[in-house]
Order: C-alpha cells, then structure tokens, then sequence
C-alpha cells in the first residue's frame, strides 16, 4: 500500500473532518455538560471503526444498492439526531463540577457518540465512495486490509480534532455561562437540523 495514497486520502480526510456537523455539535455539549469529554468521543470514534468494518466487509455496498434500507436507516438515524437535538436545546445549562458525574453515564455517552457517527448514513454513503477510491490495485495488500487502514486514519483524524473541540468548548465557554447556554442550544438546533435535511433528503431522492 503506497504512502502516497495514504498521505492523500489523509489530507481529504481532515478537510472532511474540519466542517462542522453533528459529532462537532455532540463534541462541543460533551465539553460543557461533563468534567471529562473522553466517554463522548469515544463513542463517536467507536461508530466510524463501525463503518469502516461495514465497509470492509462489503456490506455497505449491499445498503447503498437497496432504496428501503437506505431509507429505514436514514430515518432510524435522523430521528435520533432530532431527538438528542431537542434534548440538548431543552437542557442547555451547563452542571456545576458537583453534578457532572451524575449526567449520564460514561457507557450512556459513548454509545450516543456511537450513535451519531455510526447511525449517520452520510458518512456510511461518504465512507463507500470515497475509502474505494484511494485503494492501491495490484498490490500485496488485501482490499479489506486497504480500505481498514484507510478508515482508522478517518477515525485518528476525528480523534485529534473532536478532543480539541471538546476541549475547547470546556475552558473557554465554561468561564462564561450565557455563551455556554448559547453555544449548547446552538448544538442541539444544529441536530435537529442535520437530522431533518437526511430526512428529507432521502425522502426527496
């Protein structure tokens, strides 16, 4: 597997990752809600392992050729970026160090990490065109093995760029409280509203 090929698809890559969306928004109300955004991030890194395995193994050329379970999985993952919105926007304040521990568990916040990004039929759809593509033909390197490889340097790329949002989010916006309110209710709408334009989307495709 060429170096050259990894090196491009990294930059690809990063620029994807850089453009907000639901795992930035996810990130950011991890960074004000809990003292530790490690559970968060996680989850949303467990989800892109997911897809690349799916990927891999074939099977996500099998949901991309098949309009119903396109749509069943669009909408199963729409409606949960609406409903993890609603409750961010109706539940913006940010806890006190006292309280964070109780907000959830660290296994409840992963799996909706994991269920952001691995419910996501963006990426799943944006993982089988793009993974293929930078796929070196010919080589000694099995196409599973390319393409998982390919897909763990997505994952890494996301890590160091979640931890830094989530990050951020925390010592900036937990000194000033009304922005951090402002900034959470601003997650939950964008959530709401990436969930609703996969709906319809899909619906109008």
């Amino acid at each position: 597997m060429a170096i050259a090929g990894v090196t491009a698809f990294w930059t690809v890559s990063l620029l994807l990752v850089l453009v907000p969306g639901a795992d930035w928004a996810y990130a950011i109300t991890a960074g004000l809600r809990h003292r530790t955004i490690v559970p968060a991030v996680g989850g949303l890194l467990a989800g892109y392992v997911v897809l690349t395995l799916v990927v891999a193994a074939g099977v996500a050329a099998l949901v991309a050729r098949s309009p119903l379970v396109l749509t069943v999985l669009t909408a199963v993952g729409a409606v949960y970026l609406v409903c993890l919105g609603i409750t961010t926007v109706t539940s913006p304040s940010t806890p006190h160090a006292a309280e964070e521990e109780s907000a959830g568990s660290w296994l409840g916040r992963a799996a909706r990490g994991a269920g952001i990004s691995g419910l996501n039929p963006k990426a799943l759809l944006l993982f089988l065109a793009l993974l293929p593509q930078f796929v070196a033909r010919g080589t000694s390197w099995p196409l599973m093995a390319q393409i998982a490889v390919l897909g763990l340097v997505h994952t890494a790329n996301c890590a160091v760029d979640y931890t830094g949002v989530g990050t951020a989010a925390r010592r900036v916006l937990r000194t000033r409280p009304a922005v951090a309110s402002a900034v959470t209710r601003f997650s939950g709408a964008a959530m709401i509203v990436i969930g609703v334009l996969l709906l319809v989307e899909r619906l109008l495709a």
